[in-house]
């Protein structure tokens, strides 16, 4: 488990990998009609659609095509740069005309020329034509020429644009003396195509040469090193390479350095760059205020991000829909939906219309607040005020379907997403993996990630992430580890999005020590544990009863001594809620109130939770009506919390009733619900109606588990009915539900309180023929259970 699994640093160097493997095309499956399949993901496939590619997280909107922009017909080919000589503008011009053409064209141009043609076509979006005056140049002059200095990056260049990112390694490979120019161009290469590993070990390879990268090179390391979250003593150390090379830093060194700041929400380090960047003479831009107030705001530091927007203003520079954006997003995240609302206003007062990006933040913040009607609403003001979804909307739209197990809805959307002409990314696919985890579906989960796979992407680390969290949702806790193995092996750095998916795996098992050790491992690598790992703490805390280190964790919450904001406040309202602790959980809820917090659909149904269990009707109506006021929707969770409460007072009427409102309200009952049920009218000896519900669990595609016959087998034994007892073990182990010590357990203690000690004995004997799969050992469990319930009975 985690004692077996190291945190490997830094990247290990290795010769950059080939390309992913091109997208296979597979034929469109129908939907498996099982009731345990809900989706068969080789129905996200069709041959019909595009191959997916690197930019498909991010397509551009709204931009139509300019027949006379980058070199198309219909035109003047674009302004060509000013520096190309006078026979390069005229080869530039003949190639774009006819690009057949390209060896005669070329014969007459100068060696010398050749790099600025090559540039030239590589980045003005040409490489069909740049391919072609590279091989009409190797045709002329030889292998050769591209050696020459200039002509090497231009070549890498071409070949890169044109997505052949092997050739032009193999190209740089083969060169004698490879200058900087050349590494950089390759280095860029891998960054655009977002292999950011085969990018670093480029750059390895060109420092172990000896070649003294230039300040760009330096700047698109360091960019790698905010993309793949490197730890901030090994973003300082490559800056210290530069300083000490007499490399000096320019404006974009110290805007990527803030960018580094992102990810770990940094902002200490962040505000001491700044600082450094004013102090060496450079003027923040607008990338550079962006960038501070991002820090700031994934820090959840909102007033010092206001202070950015208004250092902006004041500087001159006015800020822009990214600005907004950023604030909205940092506001959503600490569930300050109203305020993130304001923004908006605010923003659209001031001229700045919002965009897709802003209204997607808007839907997933209600979305995850449990406002479903408000986050549609959204969406249908998005549509008109004429604002196209992106890809971005569709994954969100998709969650918000996928998370309440709304499983046609959630496939609407993603056929929506095809019709609007995108391709499936690497979050569409996450997205997915998190739904059928967060849902239990294992099966699913694996057959995401094959076919993911097979669509030609290559899994990064969010990938990674979401495999561990997925599992480990479904019980598979080795799987998560196995997978996190792989992860490292693969070279992948964890990062502290890395280090939370472990620890909530750890949580769900309730592995506290090894938490622990994995906090302190955290600490030891520079990489700062956040809410999300201490509420992961907390959680693993809870799961194992220790509720004396969750006292303790929680003072130093409450007395401020662990850097928090809500979101620890809210966790301890789950956490108590989950233990049945009314007194902190109450303490925990009036804190949150107390603070003005936005109270989210968890932290209310923790409440609905921990009121029920007490029995308490009075305080869970309260809740409920300020849910209602908060205009936040009931879930499965805050049903099956009510059913609960009333099946426990014994109110057969009422929990049937909020089933049938749960199926009403769109929601969709899960296995909980069912047993729930099945519990409250076996309690009541109401047999009849339970096998009704039994059946309906069934016919609904949900499958019984083993507490759904535990219920059924001791609701039967607790009301003498000992034969339909052994019958549905017998049915149990026919239909693959292995008993297990409870259900046994419920069978001999009800013969012993019914003193049927020899009847209990019979049953024992005949194990083996009821239950062929039953080890020895199992027996002799049995067999002491049955001595100490007939000793305590004479007791």
């Amino acid at each position: 488990m985690v004692e077996t699994v190291a945190f490997p640093l830094p990247l290990p160097l290795r010769a950059p990998a080939p390309p992913p493997p091109t997208s296979k095309t597979f034929r469109h499956q129908p939907p498996v009609h099982s009731p345990l399949r809900l989706f068969s993901p080789t129905s996200l496939l069709s041959s019909s659609h595009p191959t997916p590619t690197s930019s498909s997280r991010t397509p551009r909107l709204g931009r139509p095509h300019n027949p006379t922009r980058q070199g198309g017909g219909g035109g003047q080919p674009w302004n060509l740069p000013p520096s190309l000589s006078l026979p390069a503008r005229r080869a530039l011009l003949s190639l774009l005309s006819n690009p057949d053409s390209a060896r005669d064209t070329l014969s007459a141009l100068p060696t010398s020329e050749l790099a600025s043609v090559l540039n030239a076509l590589a980045s003005r979006g040409r490489p069909t034509v740049a391919l072609a005056a590279l091989h009409a140049a190797r045709d002329l002059h030889g292998e050769h020429v591209l050696q020459h200095p200039c002509v090497l990056p231009a070549a890498v260049r071409v070949l890169a644009r044109a997505g052949r990112l092997t050739d032009a390694s193999a190209l740089l490979d083969a060169a004698p003396e490879p200058d900087a120019s050349a590494y950089t161009a390759l280095v860029s290469a891998f960054s655009r195509a977002s292999r950011f590993r085969d990018a670093v070990a480029v750059f390895r390879r060109m420092v172990a040469n000896g070649i003294q990268p230039a300040t760009v090179t330096y700047n698109v390391v360091l960019h790698v090193y905010s993309k793949i979250a490197v730890p901030w003593k090994d973003v300082l150390a490559l800056v210290d390479s530069m300083k000490n090379d007499g490399i000096p830093l320019d404006r974009y060194t110290y805007n990527t350095l803030i960018s580094c700041c992102r990810r770990g929400a940094l902002y200490k380090e962040a505000a001491k760059v700044f600082g450094e960047m004013r102090a060496a003479g450079f003027e923040p831009d607008k990338v550079t205020f962006n960038s501070l107030l991002d820090v700031y705001g994934k820090a959840r530091m909102h007033d010092a991000a206001i202070g950015v927007l208004k250092e902006m203003e004041l500087g001159g520079c006015p800020p822009s829909v990214v600005t907004y954006n950023s604030l909205i997003s940092s506001y959503v995240k600490d569930g300050l939906l109203k305020e993130a609302a304001e923004l908006k206003e605010e923003m659209e007062v001031k001229g700045i219309q919002p965009d897709v990006i802003t209204y997607t933040t808007l839907i997933s913040g209600l979305d995850r607040a449990g406002k479903i009607d408000a986050a549609i609403g959204t969406y249908d003001e998005m549509l008109r005020n004429r604002c196209k979804p992106n890809l971005c909307t569709y994954n969100a739209l998709i969650k918000l379907h996928g998370v309440r197990g709304k499983f046609p809805e959630m496939m609407v959307v993603f056929d929506d997403l095809r019709s609007a002409g995108f391709v499936p990314d690497v979050v569409t696919w996450n997205t997915l993996l998190a739904v059928f985890g967060q849902n239990g579906l294992d099966s699913e989960v694996s057959g995401v990630f094959k076919e993911m796979k097979k669509s030609g992407y290559v899994p990064e680390r969010d990938t990674y992430v979401s495999l561990i969290t997925s599992y480990s949702r479904c019980g598979l806790f080795d799987q998560s580890m196995e997978i996190y193995k792989r992860m490292i092996e693969a070279g992948i750095y964890p990062d502290i999005s890395t280090y939370n998916a472990v620890l909530s795996a750890l949580a769900r098992g309730g592995r506290w020590e090894q938490a622990e050790k994995l906090f302190a491992e955290m600490e030891n690598l520079d990489c700062r544990p956040d809410e999300l790992s201490y509420s992961s703490l907390l959680h693993a805390y809870a799961n194992a009863k220790k509720l004396d280190k969750m006292k303790a964790l929680s003072e130093d919450i409450y007395a401020e001594k662990i850097e928090s904001h809500h979101g620890l406040v809210k966790t301890l309202v789950l956490v108590n809620s989950k233990v049945n602790n009314l007194s902190e959980t109450e303490k925990a809820f009036l804190e949150l109130r107390k603070r003005r917090c936005s109270l989210d659909i968890n932290v209310l149904n923790a409440m609905v939770s921990v009121y029920g269990k007490n029995r308490m009707v009075k305080k869970v109506e309260e809740i409920l009506s300020l849910m209602k006021g908060s205009s936040i929707n009931l879930s499965t969770a805050t049903y099956n919390s009510l059913m609960h409460m009333y099946s426990r007072l014994g109110d057969c009427e009422k929990c049937e009733n909020i089933l049938t409102e749960i199926k009403s309200s769109g929601a969709r009952p899960d296995r909980y619900s069912y047993n729930t049920m099945i519990y409250a009218y076996g309690r009541k000896g109401q047999m009849k109606e339970a096998s009704r519900l039994f059946s309906e669990m069934k016919s609904s595609g949900l499958v019984p588990d083993i507490v759904t016959y535990n219920i059924f087998v001791k609701s039967y034994v607790a009301n003498s009915m000992f034969e339909e007892a052994i019958d549905l073990v017998r049915y149990m182990v026919t239909h693959g539900c292995k008993p297990n010590e409870r259900t046994y357990n419920s069978i001999l203690q009800e013969y012993c309180r019914h003193d049927k000690i020899a009847d209990a004995k019979s049953f024992l004997s005949n194990l083996p023929q009821l239950h062929p799969g039953i080890s020895k050992q199992e027996q002799q469990r049995l067999l002491e259970l049955l001595a100490r319930h007939t000793s305590r009975d004479r007791g």
